[in-house]
């Protein structure tokens, strides 16, 4: 059977939504915001009804680009941004105290061009402040309609229980691809254990599942991916050897390594939804023309031989980056 709409906070949406960071951030140069506000329009004729942004995505320019293109279209999309990175000149840091949180958000309306943000997410756990402290500011904030609901981004299954205790957690944002494995530990069980959407970022591997890196070598200087130890040395020429097979097998299926790669996340469960991010129109057309297609079990199995925790060389991110998640490691 093909894959039917998903929920969010018990919102219907569809299981592939837009992450928009690359339109301001991260991977190299980001597009003008004539050719950002273009592929918005695009999302939401095309059906992406679950937009996903952030503060800290070009210090506030992603949010106010959203809020300035798609405000006339406010009705149309689920809208989703985060704080708790926190940046002043050169330095960055986690604050999820509720002032912090309360001052941030009435930014983030500002910026969006809204009233109501539908989902609110603590970016990266605050290990300075009790979880419970800060669900509870959240909460206050859902009690006085400025937003709709509550998430956790990049945190353990012990957290979310702890925060689910204080108020429901309607979703939680985690890395999760064929090359990601780290929710299959404990969280995204607990998700469908405590009703909580599972929202998969990165759902191709930052780009690697899509067949959009060749040469990890290439990438600008001020990508992100260069940081990342699975994309350097002798772990990208070990893990481009697993993308050539990957490919391989999309090409048999009749579709591309990003419609592969976007079904096996969307196969671990109906609690699961993604966010694929992309700054180029051709790529989002590609990630959703496939939306509700429906892995093959056998195919799935074989994706997972393949490409796994044991397989993939090099870790996601660098030490120091690695010492701001909360999320489960495997030993």
């Amino acid at each position: 059977m093909p894959i039917t709409s998903r929920t969010i906070a018990g919102r219907a949406v569809n299981p592939i939504g837009l992450g928009c960071m690359s339109l301001s951030w991260a991977y190299g140069t980001p597009p003008s915001d004539e050719d950002g506000a273009k592929l918005l329009e695009r999302a939401l004729d095309l059906g992406y009804n679950n937009l996903d942004t952030a503060r800290i995505y070009g210090l506030g320019h992603n949010e106010t680009l959203i809020g300035k293109t798609l405000a006339a279209r406010r009705n149309e999309f689920f809208l989703a941004s985060k704080t708790g990175i926190i940046v002043d000149g050169d330095k960055r840091r986690i604050d999820c105290r509720p002032e912090t949180i309360r001052a941030a958000l009435d930014e983030s309306l500002r910026l969006l061009n809204t009233e109501r943000i539908d989902l609110y997410y603590l970016h990266r756990r605050d290990f300075t402040v009790p979880i419970e402290e800060s669900i509870g500011a959240l909460a206050d904030l859902v009690a006085s309609g400025k937003i709709g609901s509550i998430g956790l981004s990049e945190m353990s299954a012990e957290t979310l229980r702890k925060a689910d205790a204080v108020h429901p957690i309607a979703a939680m944002q985690t890395e999760y691809s064929l090359m990601t494995r780290n929710p299959e530990i404990a969280v995204l069980d607990v998700c469908r254990e405590l009703g909580t959407t599972f929202v998969a970022f990165s759902p191709v591997g930052r780009g690697a599942l899509a067949g959009g890196v060749r040469d990890a070598g290439a990438l600008g200087a001020k990508d992100i991916r260069r940081s990342m130890p699975r994309f350097g040395g002798e772990n990208w020429a070990a893990n481009r050897e697993l993308l050539d097979r990957f490919e391989a097998i999309a090409a048999r299926e009749g579709v591309t390594p990003a419609q592969l790669s976007l079904a096996w996340v969307l196969s671990r469960g109906d609690h699961v939804v993604t966010i694929p991010g992309t700054a180029n129109i051709a790529h989002l057309e590609e990630n959703i023309a496939r939306w509700d297609w429906e892995l093959p079990a056998a195919v799935s199995a074989e994706l997972d031989s393949l490409i796994n925790r044991e397989t993939v060389a090099g870790g996601r991110y660098a030490e120091a980056m690695q010492r701001t998640i909360d999320t489960e490691e495997f030993a």
